[in-house]
């Protein structure tokens, strides 16, 4: 779904099933992997072997259409550009109860900053530039063309939704598509919540002759952090183990003197959350390294 190709028909209210299927071939062959949706605008459940992540929750963290289980499984992973995959008799009984159609943005290289009520509608006509839009329920989807990690909650009424996630196809809009600007990118960077090593951290003696603990050293420290920084930006996978095992390696050398100030601390959430981690995930994993350091 690019600026200048054929779109297909706009969305009519109470489509029968036939009919979200055609549309879903038509934004299949235009390249965007879309899936079916059942009632509450929801995706199909797992299937019996996936159920209550027995099939080890990874599946869902692959690319589009990577998942092998029979039926639309998995979410927004599930969603394909595969015609064959969309008419087999395994995805059959999900375009029968389809109440809407779903496709992935980020898998087309778009975004959709999702506004949600009136008042998001205005900021985004004050702060952002304009491009293609559709008009949903309550507010207004806007597309860029660029792919970026999706984001709820940027700001009120306003979520971003791209990789790793799904937003329902609603129409072709109206507007001609544009670049995805910074002014989107910045809001999924979310301040990070530093966490200080900690009021009880061991104290490590000033070597002899009354030197100053060499970890004060501004050169010695900040080439610590900034390779600690590159290892987790130029991460290409398995990025919460990165993360976790970058913080641990940063407190095993540096936690134990209080040499480490919540400047260091930002820098380090900072290039773990610019990866696609969470605030959260990023406090959690910092714990779990100071307890598993007994800091």
């Amino acid at each position: 779904m690019t600026a200048d190709s054929k779109t297909p028909r706009p969305r009519v209210a109470n489509r029968p099933p036939v009919e979200h299927l055609r549309t879903a071939l038509d934004l299949a062959a235009a390249g965007v992997p879309v899936l079916p949706l059942r009632a509450g605008k929801v995706p199909f459940g797992n299937c019996h072997a996936c159920a209550a992540g027995a099939c080890g929750g990874r599946p869902h963290m692959k690319t589009p259409g990577s998942c092998q289980c029979p039926g639309v499984c998995h979410g927004w992973a599930a969603a394909t550009t595969d015609p064959h995959l969309l008419t087999s008799a395994a995805w059959a009984p999900a375009w029968r109860q389809a109440e809407s159609i779903a496709y992935h943005p980020g898998g087309a290289g778009l975004t959709v900053v999702d506004l949600d009520n009136t008042e998001a509608v205005t900021w985004a006509h004050q702060t952002l530039p304009a491009t293609r839009t559709v008009p949903t329920t309550r507010g207004e989807h806007w597309i860029y063309r660029g792919a970026m990690q999706s984001a709820n909650a940027v700001r009120p009424g306003v979520d971003i939704k791209s990789l790793m996630s799904y937003a329902r196809w609603l129409g072709p809009g109206t507007g001609t598509m544009t670049a995805l600007p910074d002014a989107v990118r910045t809001l999924a960077v979310k301040a990070p919540s530093p966490v200080r090593p900690g009021p009880h951290a061991v104290a490590v003696p000033a070597p002899g002759g009354g030197g100053a603990c060499r970890h004060r050293t501004p050169a010695y420290l900040d080439r610590g952090i900034a390779m600690a920084e590159q290892r987790i930006t130029e991460a290409s996978g398995a990025v919460h183990t990165t993360v976790y095992r970058t913080f641990l390696a940063v407190l095993s050398t540096h936690g134990r003197c209080g040499c480490l100030t919540d400047a260091h601390v930002t820098r380090l959430f900072t290039a773990a959350q610019a990866k696609g981690e969470s605030a959260r995930h990023c406090t959690d994993a910092w714990a779990n390294a100071r307890t598993a350091l007994g800091l």
